[in-house]
């Protein structure tokens, strides 16, 4: 078969289109179970701050629409993020065949660990960040001002929320990655540990209410999953460049 011969390039764009496919048919199934209870999902996501809001008070819908489709809205996006265990899946099927064993047997691991991770870190914002955060500015309401949020901007607070936190957490992976593939070391890293430290600090002052405390609830997890990163990596850095060489080796005798 020739070099120039396009057969393999049209197979593989089938296969992604099969793979996109699967995973846009699972969004879809998980979305239709979900959309009949809509407003209790939003009301779930809205209990932190609901809980929050003096006695009597609710949640405004300034457009006339945002009652219908911000339930809606957030109900397709719950359902892409339980979906994300299938749309991993279709990834790794998709790139598993020009991948060798070993790295096969080091890659499998790390998509479910991330998984994994963003939902502890979407947890971890619901359960102990959104209570701080929404109490913290209800309390510093003025007086003269009636604190009524609006759901469709709500959703949108609360959806950058749960994608920051939800990569936040991603830490780990991201530095065992980053020792696989060698673009640095964990020594490298266990050196550059205070300016680590500051770095999520200041992550946790973007990332969440100016006030002290509440940097602190996003700064602490991020570096102790950077030291569980900094620990798993000693264990992958040596088979990435095993991995490495072995391919060297493989072109070589080609």
């Amino acid at each position: 078969m020739s070099i120039d011969d396009p057969q393999p390039l049209i197979s593989h764009l089938i296969e992604l289109r099969r793979r996109i496919l699967y995973s846009l048919f699972t969004v879809a199934v998980v979305f239709l179970t979900l959309v009949y209870f809509s407003n209790d999902i939003y009301h779930l996501v809205a209990a932190p701050l609901i809980e929050q809001l003096p006695v009597g008070s609710r949640m405004s819908a300034t457009d006339v629409a945002s009652t219908f489709f911000t339930p809606i809205k957030l109900t397709f996006m719950v359902a892409v993020f339980i979906s994300i265990p299938v749309i991993l899946y279709q990834l790794w099927a998709f790139i598993a065949p020009a991948l060798y064993k070993h790295e096969r047997r080091l890659m499998l691991p790390l998509l479910v660990s991330s998984s994994v991770l963003f939902y502890l870190g979407m947890l971890f914002a619901y359960f102990v960040v959104f209570p701080l955060a929404f109490g913290f500015f209800v309390k510093t309401t003025p007086e003269s001002v009636n604190f009524i949020p609006d759901i469709s901007k709500y959703l949108s607070f609360v959806m950058t929320l749960f994608m920051a936190f939800g990569a936040a957490f991603e830490v780990p992976v991201a530095i065992i990655l980053l020792c696989w593939t060698g673009v640095t070391t964990p020594d490298s890293l266990k050196r550059k540990r205070p300016y680590i430290i500051v770095g999520a600090f200041i992550v946790g002052m973007f990332l969440t209410p100016p006030d002290v405390f509440s940097q602190t609830l996003l700064a602490v997890p991020m570096y102790l999953l950077f030291e569980l990163g900094l620990l798993l990596s000693r264990f992958y850095v040596g088979k990435g460049r095993k991995a490495a060489d072995d391919k060297n080796s493989n072109e070589i005798i080609e």
